[in-house]
């Protein structure tokens, strides 16, 4: 599906590809394909570039064409990794600014109403991919606070009942701050590539460029905060864990133990020999009588050391 985005108070839908507006690929159909390789000549080389999930944020270049990967958080459905990142690409030249994602994401769509709403006007290809990464960086952020929610409900969770499923959960949770660690990394490294790649020096929003490092910097803080806390969290339930099968191993035994003592007295007076009790009246309430007392007295030696 492809859109077709000029900027006027905000970016606004245009019906046909004009010249100077940008065009926004999204979860690409074999008509969009051959719009982008036929009518617009894009390198179709960068489209498999694109299409490789695990791409880097990186920059290349293919005659007056240029192009350049980020990565943008989605929210998956897949509970082995509730959230991840995926690559953008923004491919341009001196006419034309394109974006080719793979996959449907709610940024863009965002990032569209977010310049209509604040009648937002962007002046050249540079300032797009500025505010682009920029919109990432809210919503990394929009999601590690949803991580974080979720984080702390595991936590009540197990608090209450230690289960595989809670933990695997965290174990997930974990995994996704790696990918968004790694992601706002290679974006930050992007901005400062830049300047060199469009020699928009005199064109270029500072304002902007620091407003945008300070998002990323704050978004690979908190990611940096909550793997920290959510590294602690697992040590601290792993911790207690082993100490729950230490304490109910430990108990075991003490049972053992306890019911060892009338079995031991039992097993005495089950030989095939004299015991000298054959005519001592209510000698098997005697024996028994022992074998409670000596059970009692081992019960309360264990309950005073704390095994019990």
């Amino acid at each position: 599906m492809r859109k077709y985005l000029y900027c006027e108070a905000g970016f606004m839908e245009k019906k046909n590809w004009l010249p100077g507006c940008w065009v926004n690929v999204e979860c690409p159909t074999d008509d969009d394909f051959k719009f982008l390789t036929e009518t617009l000549k894009v390198p179709t080389a960068f489209l498999h570039d694109i299409a490789d999930t695990d791409e880097r944020p990186r920059t290349d270049t293919e005659g007056n064409w240029q192009l350049i990967i980020v990565r943008i958080p989605i929210q998956t459905q897949s509970s082995k990794v509730p959230y991840s990142t995926i690559p953008i690409g923004i491919i341009t030249n001196d006419e034309i600014t394109v974006s080719v994602c793979y996959h449907s994401s709610e940024m863009i769509p965002d990032f569209i109403q977010h310049t209509r709403r604040k009648q937002i006007q962007v002046p050249n290809k540079y300032e797009l991919i500025l505010r682009l990464i920029y919109s990432s960086a809210v919503w990394f952020l929009k999601y590690l606070k949803q991580i974080n929610n979720e984080v702390s409900s595991a936590e009540k969770e197990l608090e209450r009942s230690i289960r595989n499923e809670d933990l695997l959960r965290l174990m997930n949770l974990q995994k996704s701050l790696v990918y968004f660690n790694t992601s706002i990394r290679g974006n930050e490294v992007m901005i400062s590539k830049f300047q060199n790649i469009f020699e928009t020096k005199d064109r270029e929003n500072k304002e902007l460029t620091e407003d945008v490092l300070i998002e990323l910097k704050q978004a690979r803080n908190m990611v940096n905060i909550y793997s920290d806390i959510l590294t602690g969290t697992m040590d601290a339930f792993a911790s207690i864990i082993s100490n729950n099968v230490n304490t109910i191993m430990r108990r075991m035994t003490t049972l053992s133990i306890v019911l060892m003592v009338p079995t031991l007295i039992a097993s005495f007076y089950g030989m095939n020999v004299d015991i000298h009790l054959e005519h001592v009246p209510h000698a098997f309430s005697l024996i028994i009588c022992l074998s409670v007392a000596l059970s009692a007295m081992a019960f309360i030696i264990f309950r005073k050391i704390k095994w019990f």
